[in-house]
């Protein structure tokens, strides 16, 4: 074959530095682990810790520059966007790390030669995340998307003796697998009706007359697994299972990150790849949200298990960030876009750093051989814990959107968005579906502060844990009093991102 004729691969990788990086050190790190005796265990975590704070300087450096960056011929890209998503990625793992230390130690699944696999699972799927939000091609996304998710179904089934861990893993692992295929179904007919995979290809041969049909069909195939992978109804069956069935530790890992790389996905290819066709596909979401916002806080309403519940408020926060997406453009006019993808943007971060925390006290109050997962559990936890109930107050109350908590304005900047575009009735709609979740989140709250304790034995928990739970309560009632940095950051990186 005459060389001559293929294309130069550009092969510049100062945008792939923290993603090098993470690769090098996660293969190292299970290396030194091999060697490891299980009562050495803490070096792996450690080790990890230090891996995901030297991605984010590597990160941080970039977002600082501010600059757009292409690379792989175009196939991967680091902008504003892509580096504030990976910080908040980083920042959720770390925190996701310490959180799990003891719970994971407790139930052994940090024991035997290769214990350590629960840490370097965690950080292949945060590359993963990583080159899903730099993905630029439809080739590069689903490779990240398929290193995450291949990831994660080795983490659910990590408690190989335990039958309901083994049961939501293979259940997690053939509706993804259904995912994937709708996925790669759409990815191949866009691919036939363009000619291409790169993101802005696509948006150009869009654009210019390709077979629209084709494109449409690609599209909801795309949509569908988008949809799977955001745990959107009609295609959330898997959540509430897998949200119950995984060792906790294991379901931070799952409710946290992933759903800022899903985002992420969504931005790339339907608004960066696909935007003309925005019309079509906005239908699509408007469904998919107003049911999730439905079916989410209707159904876990009837919720005892407190992951369970989770998992159905997980459903219906994902449709309140479907609205954002619905609100970036109307008929031809895109002058809303920044506004309203960064507040679906707002709101997955939000959404993420609240998560954490409810997770991190559920698995505060498990020990050895018990699991807290009943809402129950949480009776007299005021009088048991008086500074964690109070934390997991502030939690409940963010994600019911209530005043000064960060959720509210969360879900404020969505709202706004959608009325500016005009559907005051959608907005109306998500208010109603909001109200009623409500009572779910502060039920909880009833029963920490109103309930007698059926267990009043002392609350065991790492110094490190309890400092992370502590700021991570904080910062949740201080980014809710002073959300305009966050909310301009978010705007600003939407803003250079779109304009690349």
């Amino acid at each position: 074959m005459n060389n001559t004729l293929l294309p130069a691969i550009d092969t510049n990788l100062v945008p792939v530095y923290a993603e090098v990086f993470l690769l090098i050190a996660a293969s190292a790190i299970l290396l030194i682990d091999m060697y490891l005796k299980g009562t050495r265990r803490n070096v792996t975590y450690y080790l990890s810790l230090l891996t995901v704070a030297g991605c984010a300087v590597i990160t941080g450096s970039d977002f600082v520059n501010g600059a757009t960056v292409y690379t792989f011929n175009g196939m991967y890209v680091a902008d504003p966007m892509s580096d504030l998503l990976k910080l908040f990625t980083y920042l959720a793992v770390g925190i996701t790390l310490v959180y799990s230390r003891q719970y994971a130690t407790d139930r052994g699944m940090l024991s035997g030669n290769l214990g350590g696999e629960f840490y370097v699972l965690a950080l292949f799927s945060m590359l993963g995340q990583m080159i899903m939000i730099s993905g630029n091609s439809m080739l590069s996304i689903y490779l990240g998307l398929e290193l995450m998710s291949l990831s994660l179904y080795a983490l659910v089934a990590l408690r190989r003796d335990h039958a309901t861990s083994t049961e939501a893993s293979m259940k997690y692992f053939i509706l993804g697998s259904l995912a994937s295929g709708f996925m790669l179904y759409g990815i191949s007919m866009i691919y036939g009706a363009t000619g291409a995979l790169n993101l802005p290809q696509i948006a150009a041969a869009a654009s210019t007359g390709a077979n629209s049909t084709i494109l449409v069909f690609g599209l909801v195939f795309l949509v569908a697994g988008m949809a799977f992978k955001l745990g959107a109804v009609p295609f959330h069956m898997w959540v509430p299972d897998v949200y119950q069935g995984s060792p906790t530790a294991v379901t931070l890992l799952l409710g946290g990150a992933p759903k800022l790389a899903s985002f992420a996905m969504v931005i790339r290819i339907l608004v960066e790849g696909l935007g003309s066709f925005a019309y079509d596909w906005q239908q699509m979401l408007l469904v998919l949200a107003v049911l999730s916002l439905a079916i989410g806080n209707l159904t876990a309403i009837a919720q005892t298990n407190i992951k369970r519940m989770l998992a159905y408020s997980t459903i219906a926060q994902m449709g309140f960030v479907l609205l954002g997406m619905l609100a970036g453009v109307v008929g031809d006019d895109r002058s809303n876009m920044g506004a309203a993808y960064s507040s679906a943007m707002y709101y997955s971060i939000t959404y993420v750093l609240t998560t954490l925390g409810s997770f991190g006290l559920i698995m505060m109050l498990a020990r050895s051989g018990f699991e807290a997962e009943q809402i129950a559990d949480f009776k007299g936890l005021g009088r048991r814990a008086p500074w964690f109930a109070v934390v997991m107050t502030i939690l409940m109350f963010s994600l019911a959107g209530v005043p000064p908590m960060m959720g509210f304005m969360a879900k404020w900047a969505v709202l706004q968005a959608i009325a500016n575009t005009g559907a005051v009735w959608l907005a109306v709609v998500a208010v109603m579906f909001s109200l009623i979740g409500a009572f779910y989140y502060l039920r909880i709250v009833k029963t920490i502060w109103f309930d007698e304790a059926a267990d009043t034995s002392a609350i065991a928990t790492p110094f490190d844990m309890r400092v992370v739970l502590s700021v991570n309560g904080i910062a949740v009632v201080l980014l809710g009093l002073m959300p305009g940095t966050l909310l301009a950051v978010c705007l600003h990186a939407m803003q250079l991102t779109l304009k690349s």
